[in-house]
């Protein structure tokens, strides 16, 4: 089928177009490509074939100079593909720089700079709380509401989907251990998140507002933060996680633009809490996304969180992130946090799903608590969009392998 001829209804269409990296067949050269149905454009060569102002900007091995280029940049880049894949007259000199998905290599589509990751959903939160501190009035932490609470990850362990995760070791002690052990952890988890990925910067001692996120945000991606529980239990009090998180985090290989997102634009829910003016978006537009996402392992569904149940939004985010002064870098990514809905169907993490170990889901090929070796988890997702077509978002897949080393 000609790569142009999409069954109608895919939600890869040309509604969609997100963007990736791509090595065509034969070939270690990374060009930056977008998808269309089980296609993918090279970007460059089309920009360059039709003469765009852009094309230097598309004829590149990564991502991030299109994103620092900024929103107009975004604007009539997107408008410009759409055009290149849908007006006939452009058929004949776009059509021989598709490639079949099936037969190009995607790589990681930017360089991440900073990687900040979020604690944003209520239900997970409050799962969380009850799970470890099952006696305490509020579930919540005293500032839950008040603030987004988040942690500084590490931007060099950010892998694009596909890429194998090591099984991580580290030191661990349950309560009634005498004394801590090191080994590979026993308790590997996932999260299913949201990745927001920034492409203008910010000037440093200069807070981004509210209504300044989609002049700095760029796009979306499903994100995995792996987790090693038990490792992270043992070192998070009083900094917070390091090594329990460290070690990897996936990131789907397309970034969906926010501008083919506009279908799923929703309100977030109600707020509970007076909030301070630079979180308050009560006359801002509506920040959440309703992004449908399924969590499989080894092919097996075992949970479809809704992102729009998502207490604090990403520009939200963006604004607490930067309100000390801390400025934006061109690739900086920052995941929402693990995405929980209130249905025990909903939980986002095996954390969550097995209540920390205790009921082990039944999968076809056996019991749950946490992650074995072999086993393979994969994020998928789509949100609604114009008359009422899907928009699909790339999935992200890791296979978990035992370290080569067996001493840990």
């Amino acid at each position: 089928m000609p790569p142009f001829d999409v069954p109608e209804g895919d939600p890869f269409g040309p509604h969609n177009l997100p963007y990736g990296v791509f090595s065509p067949p034969g070939s270690s050269e990374q060009r930056v490509g977008v998808r269309l149905g089980d296609h993918v454009l090279d970007a460059g060569a089309a920009a360059h074939a039709l003469g765009s102002p852009y094309a230097s900007l598309l004829a590149r091995p990564t991502l991030n100079p299109l994103l620092a280029a900024g929103r107009t940049a975004w604007s009539d880049v997107r408008r410009a593909l759409t055009a290149w894949v849908t007006v006939p007259a452009h058929r004949e000199t776009v059509e021989p720089l598709f490639h079949p998905l099936s037969s190009v290599t995607l790589h990681l589509p930017f360089e991440v700079a900073d990687y900040v990751d979020f604690y944003a959903s209520e239900n997970h939160a409050r799962n969380v709380g009850r799970i470890f501190r099952p006696d305490a009035a509020d579930s919540l932490t005293p500032n839950w509401k008040h603030l987004p609470i988040g942690y500084h990850g590490r931007s060099g362990t950010v892998l694009v989907s596909g890429t194998d995760v090591v099984r991580p070791s580290g030191q661990r002690k349950a309560p009634t251990d005498p004394a801590p052990v090191f080994g590979p952890s026993v308790r590997l988890d996932i999260e299913a998140e949201v990745g927001f990925v920034v492409g203008a910067p910010s000037e440093l001692g200069r807070p981004v507002p509210l209504g300044d996120f989609r002049d700095h945000v760029f796009g979306l991606c499903l994100l995995n933060d792996w987790s090693a529980r038990d490792v992270q239990a043992w070192e998070y009090v009083p900094l917070g996680p390091f090594l329990g998180k460290s070690f990897a985090t996936s990131v789907s290989a397309w970034i969906t633009p926010l501008d083919a997102l506009e279908e799923a634009r929703v309100a977030p829910p109600e707020r509970t809490h007076a909030l301070l003016p630079y979180l308050d978006d009560t006359d801002e537009e509506p920040g959440g996304y309703d992004l449908r996402i399924s969590v499989a392992v080894n092919g097996h569904v075992v949970s479809e969180p809704p992102f729009s149940t998502m207490y604090w939004t990403a520009a939200q985010q963006l604004a607490h992130m930067t309100v000390n002064g801390a400025s934006l870098r061109t690739g900086d990514l920052y995941g929402s946090g693990t995405v929980s809905g209130p249905a025990e169907g909903q939980r986002g993490s095996l954390l969550e799903l097995t209540w920390n170990g205790r009921d082990a889901l039944e999968l076809p090929d056996g019991k749950r608590t946490f992650l074995e070796d072999g086993d393979v988890v994969t994020l998928s997702a789509w949100a609604p969009g114009p008359g009422g077509v899907r928009v699909g978002l790339g999935e992200v897949t890791g296979r978990v392998t035992p370290r080569a080393d067996p001493t840990g």
